[in-house]
């Protein structure tokens, strides 16, 4: 089983229990506004390679805006702002997202839109979050949301 650790708009802060939960992940995704880069640094340290995208507070030019991976046959698309319109046909099974800070888990057309909701500054009354997606060698997904206290 791949384990993965997946946060969002960490905004120039990073708790000390995110680092301490990354230590139990296989990867870690970032879906954007790392804002500082010493975030991401903290989180390299750790030692779970880190994916990221760049959002909308981040200034890093070199950050994609997308990335399109694949784990146990499954296409996932990462992105910081998720798309509001429809393009061509999907090439992936799951996108995850940031930029709302409030935590979701939607299928929409086949597609299934996940956000951790965010580990800084939560909205619309969500808690601090993060969230764990596991994905079986059969290709299963398993997407559970981690209150941050």
């Amino acid at each position: 089983m791949t384990k993965i650790l997946v946060l969002a708009d960490t905004h120039n802060k990073l708790p000390p229990i995110v680092c301490e939960l990354a230590r139990n992940a296989d990867e870690i995704w970032h879906l954007g506004d790392v804002c500082d880069e010493w975030v991401l640094e903290d989180l390299q340290f750790v030692g779970p390679p880190v994916t990221l995208v760049r959002g909308n507070c981040d200034d890093n030019y070199h950050w994609p805006l997308v990335c399109e991976l694949t784990r146990n046959g499954i296409r996932f698309r990462l992105e910081h702002i998720c798309p509001t319109s429809r393009g061509p046909p999907a090439v992936y099974d799951i996108l995850l997202h940031g930029h709302t800070h409030v935590p979701r888990d939607e299928t929409i057309e086949g597609i299934r839109f996940l956000n951790p909701g965010c580990v800084t500054r939560p909205n619309r009354g969500a808690p601090p979050s993060i969230a764990w997606l596991e994905i079986n060698k059969d290709g299963q997904v398993n997407w559970r949301l981690e209150l941050l206290r």
